[in-house]
């Protein structure tokens, strides 16, 4: 079901408290969406509008289809704090030309708990009947047992002769730096049930958003834009080293990515292009002097927290809309570096490295880069693409680089067991 201008029945939300439900990923009753970081989110199911979207305007028509969504919505929120009442999720293409373009998803029932409350919507169009937790999770059953996945390994030297190509654009000036991606086949010898991937992924990576969104799902540890009332925050990663599990050897690798020149340039680079989109919106932006380092279960990445109060009322999609794509999971000049994409990559990303989110009626969201993810084949969801991508910049080496995307597979490869 689509809803346009001319909709016959608006779309009503109705949130309450409810106690406290425990794992958020355990009270799916089918394979829905999720949204969970540390214990906290939103998990949901049903579907009650959606509206698919393509092309360079993909992101822009989302927004106007939902802003005619909620223009003349009823919502009646009793709990009010974040990802309550009317809420759409989305995920988009990277590309203007992928062929999964994108779509946000109204859906008809979200569980949640955000700051220690937490809160049950129902969504309908035309009206919400009145339903209660126990009665929307009835027909819910236990996440089937784990098939056995295979995946594929990749083509090692195809890669390494990309990454030289790269540097060597960087070498001419064509660009300062580019990222590219590399994705890999997955099959399962049997049903999967995306609960179960999503419960270990959640467990292994909780400081991480695990997602899943229209056949999209993941861990990802990027925040492209978080707005609630009037705040936004933006966490930028670039800059990568794989863990050892050795704690000394491993403080000794976090210090010399701190002080790599390297690492440090490609990280700059991401910072600036995200500054720069944010700072045109905001009386102050708060970017810390140096980036931090992200420690999680098999890489470390440099991080930057970038904060700013918004100087008039732009919504989480406005500002997705403008930062997409960052020169994290692109490169820099932007047109300069998705053109080294389109000649070296030599595939469609899809949906990998683009934004992937929720937002609400008033335009406050949470958008994160779809990264450490897979994407499912629409007609065969035995089938899946799992996905990582290295910034590339003038002191790069290919062997590195091919190390470094191993480590970015090793959470999806991990959660499907293989």
């Amino acid at each position: 079901m689509s809803i346009d201008a001319a909709a016959p029945g608006p779309l009503t939300a109705r949130t309450v408290d409810i106690p406290d439900p425990g794992d958020l990923l355990a009270t799916l009753p089918v394979e829905g969406i999720s949204w969970v970081r540390r214990g906290d989110g939103m998990v949901a199911w049903g579907e009650v509008a959606r509206r698919d979207t393509s092309g360079p305007d993909r992101i822009d028509e989302a927004l106007r289809w939902w802003r005619r969504a909620t223009r003349h919505a009823t919502v009646r929120d009793d709990v009010r704090v974040r990802g309550t009442g009317l809420v759409a999720f989305g995920s988009f293409a990277f590309a203007d030309d992928a062929g999964a373009g994108g779509a946000l998803i109204v859906p008809r029932y979200v569980v949640g708990r955000v700051d220690g409350r937490s809160f049950f919507t129902v969504i309908g169009a035309g009206g919400v009947d009145e339903v209660s937790l126990p009665d929307a999770l009835a027909d819910g059953a236990p996440p089937c047992p784990m098939p056995e996945v295979e995946v594929s390994l990749g083509d090692e030297a195809e890669w390494r002769t990309a990454v030289s190509a790269a540097v060597k654009a960087i070498g001419t000036g064509e660009v300062n730096k580019v990222v590219l991606a590399r994705a890999v086949e997955a099959v399962a010898h049997g049903p999967l049930d995306v609960r179960a991937v999503l419960a270990r992924l959640a467990a292994d990576y909780d400081m991480c958003w695990t997602f899943q969104v229209d056949g999209m799902m993941g861990a990802t540890p990027e925040l492209l834009a978080r707005v609630d009332h009037g705040l936004v925050t933006s966490r930028v990663l670039a800059g990568t080293i794989r863990m050892t599990g050795d704690e000394m050897g491993d403080l000794a690798r976090a210090a010399a990515l701190a002080r790599s020149s390297k690492d440090r340039e490609e990280h700059s680079y991401a910072v600036g292009s995200v500054t720069q989109v944010l700072a045109s919106h905001c009386a102050s932006v708060n970017v810390p002097d140096e980036p931090s380092v992200l420690h999680l279960p098999n890489v470390m990445h440099l991080a930057t927290d970038i904060t700013g109060a918004l100087s008039q009322p732009v919504g989480a999609l406005d500002l997705v809309r403008e930062l997409h794509p960052s020169a994290a999971v692109c490169g820099t000049p932007t047109l300069a570096a998705a053109s080294v994409i389109d000649r070296l990559e030599g595939l469609d990303r899809g949906r990998y490295a683009g934004p992937v989110g929720w937002i609400d009626a008033a335009g406050d969201g949470e958008w994160c880069i779809a990264l450490r993810c897979a994407e499912m084949d629409r007609d065969d969801p035995t089938r899946l693409r799992l996905f990582a991508g290295c910034g590339i910049v003038a002191a790069s080496d290919p062997a590195s680089e091919w190390a470094e995307s191993e480590a970015k597979l090793e959470p999806m490869r991990a959660a499907l067991g293989a």
